[in-house]
């Protein structure tokens, strides 16, 4: 899948990452925060959107934003777990 019509964005309110191709939103990553980390919880490609790879971009994103406002994260959500098992530059975030 290209990434030209791809976004993330952070809806604050949601407690969630958006993943978003053109105007149709594909997936989000939800989270919990608990004091300094957020409790990645569940994360949803719409059927429409799935297998097309698109988790990884959307894990990537929302823990990238993550870290960069100096949050841990707890990966409750089996694929926020297998993303990080797999890319051991995220390990460090994990309390």
């Amino acid at each position: 899948m290209s990434t030209e019509n791809m976004s993330v964005t952070h809806d604050v309110d949601g407690g969630r990452y958006v993943l978003q191709i053109g105007d149709a939103v594909a997936g989000y990553a939800e989270y919990v925060q608990v004091g300094q980390v957020r409790d990645f919880n569940h994360t949803v490609i719409d059927p429409e959107f799935r297998g097309q790879g698109l988790s990884g971009p959307l894990i990537s994103a929302a823990l990238d934003a993550t870290r960069a406002e100096g949050f841990g994260v707890l990966p409750s959500c089996s694929a926020v777990e297998g993303f990080i098992a797999k890319n051991p530059e995220y390990a460090d975030m994990v309390p």
